[in-house]
């Protein structure tokens, strides 16, 4: 079997081939794969340089030089910020739009090709996708508030219930209910709905919401097979638990499963205790926290 430098190094080659990463012509449209991907970042709206910058781990020179030749094409303008003259916005013009329309065409026309060649190892094909983009994007996770009922958030309640689905018996599909009936319990200044994403694809995901004046419940900590084992599941609990301290809340409760039993291990090393029982099935363990 090849060793693990060698098989990294020939999905690299296989992964360079498939994006045209050395074509001149990055899908048919006239510029190298870099101005592209710069001008899949701009927005009508302007976008930050330093965030595109950051997002695509760029020298500064070099992004310099791809946004003066994106300027030089008409598909973007340049702006300096009034209040702040040290930051610089870039701007899809009309021309760039419709330039980023070809692209998402053909893009799109090329991801279902490549995910046809999968035939029934397509499912597999994507979850290695997920696994492959969410490690190498780690530096790139972020954390944002979210209306309960958006359709990112109920993807993430859908993977959420599919995963009690499946571990705990007695749970069945009609158990389980979207949208969910009380959206108001999830936004300040009662509660709050917190999604992880990775480049924008939600990968985990958890909620406050209130049970007592100064009581409130953790529901709903879900995460991605593909963002496991990085800590995420950590980090979104600080998370929730700073966000309900800001709420107002004095203590937290929650409940769970013991056919769940990371989520229990989590909770006992990070300050969370046994509580009496306080909901039935399919509730087997108890934690509060106090804040």
């Amino acid at each position: 079997m090849l060793d693990a430098i060698a098989r990294l190094r020939r999905f690299n080659r296989a992964v360079t081939r498939e994006t045209g990463a050395l074509d001149h012509s990055y899908l048919g449209r006239g510029r190298p794969l870099g101005a592209a991907r710069v001008l899949q970042l701009v927005t009508p709206q302007g976008t930050d340089i330093a965030e595109i910058r950051v997002k695509l781990a760029l020298d500064s020179g070099l992004l310099s030089r791809l946004l003066r030749s994106l300027q030089a094409e008409h598909l973007i303008s340049l702006a300096t910020d009034p209040t702040d003259r040290r930051r610089r916005t870039a701007h899809l013009t009309p021309q760039g739009q419709t330039e980023m329309a070809a692209y998402d065409t053909i893009g799109h026309a090329r991801a279902a090709d490549t995910l046809a060649r999968a035939g029934k190892n397509q499912q597999a094909l994507i979850d290695a996708m997920d696994l492959i983009a969410t490690t190498l994007l780690q530096d790139q996770l972020s954390l944002r508030d979210a209306d309960p009922n958006a359709p990112e958030a109920l993807a993430c309640l859908q993977s959420y219930y599919d995963v009690l689905a499946q571990k705990i018996d007695g749970i069945t599909p009609d158990m389980l209910t979207l949208p969910l009936s009380d959206p108001q319990n999830y936004v300040a200044p009662r509660g709050a709905f917190v999604i992880a994403y990775s480049d924008d694809l939600p990968v985990g995901c958890v909620s406050v919401r209130p049970h007592a004046p100064t009581t409130a419940e953790v529901k709903r900590l879900w995460v991605d097979s593909s963002a496991r084992g990085h800590g995420l599941a950590r980090r979104l609990m600080h998370t929730i638990e700073t966000r309900a301290k800001a709420l107002g809340y004095t203590s937290l409760i929650l409940d769970t499963n013991q056919a769940l039993p990371e989520a229990i291990a989590l909770y006992h090393t990070t300050g969370w205790t046994p509580i009496p029982p306080y909901t039935d099935f399919p509730a087997t363990h108890w934690f509060g926290k106090a804040l």
